[in-house]
């Protein structure tokens, strides 16, 4: 008996999931398994990968042969998260990158037409030196 390391798969239409399992090689791909190791859901970001390693060796050793997609995803979930590669952002397209390079321009021109509004905003800082001047004792008689 054959026995394989491979992908079931799981989940609703158009948003499957995975099953790591050990099943014999004439059975069904979604069918009878030997034992489950592990979960991989490629819909999350980044891709989550939920491997028991131990496992997964010790089925090696016993003569198992891991799948194509298995053995990247045991080399994965082997690595330490740090070390794991990191998703590839998308490039921005053409016309993201023409609205990025205006939006400096369109700041630029608010900023020219500002600078009279800003002024005010400087002269009350220097009026607080002069209340500072006020005697401590004073107290407002309005009591």
């Amino acid at each position: 008996m054959a026995v394989k390391i491979r992908l079931a798969r799981a989940g609703a239409k158009k948003a499957p999931f995975y099953r790591i399992v050990v099943a014999d090689s004439r059975s069904p791909r979604d069918g009878r398994f030997i034992e489950i190791l592990g979960r991989y859901n490629p819909r999350t970001q980044p891709s989550t990968v939920e491997l028991d390693v131990e496992k997964t060796k010790a089925w090696v050793a016993k003569g198992a042969e891991l799948t194509e997609t298995a053995a990247k995803l045991l080399k994965i979930a082997e690595t330490p998260a740090e070390e794991a590669p990191k998703p590839r952002a998308a490039a921005p397209s053409k016309k993201a990158q023409a609205k990025a390079a205006a939006k400096p321009a369109e700041e630029k021109a608010k900023a020219a037409a500002k600078p009279a509004e800003e002024a005010p905003a400087e002269e009350p800082a220097a009026e607080e030196p002069a209340a500072e001047e006020a005697p401590a004792g004073d107290e407002p008689a309005g009591e």
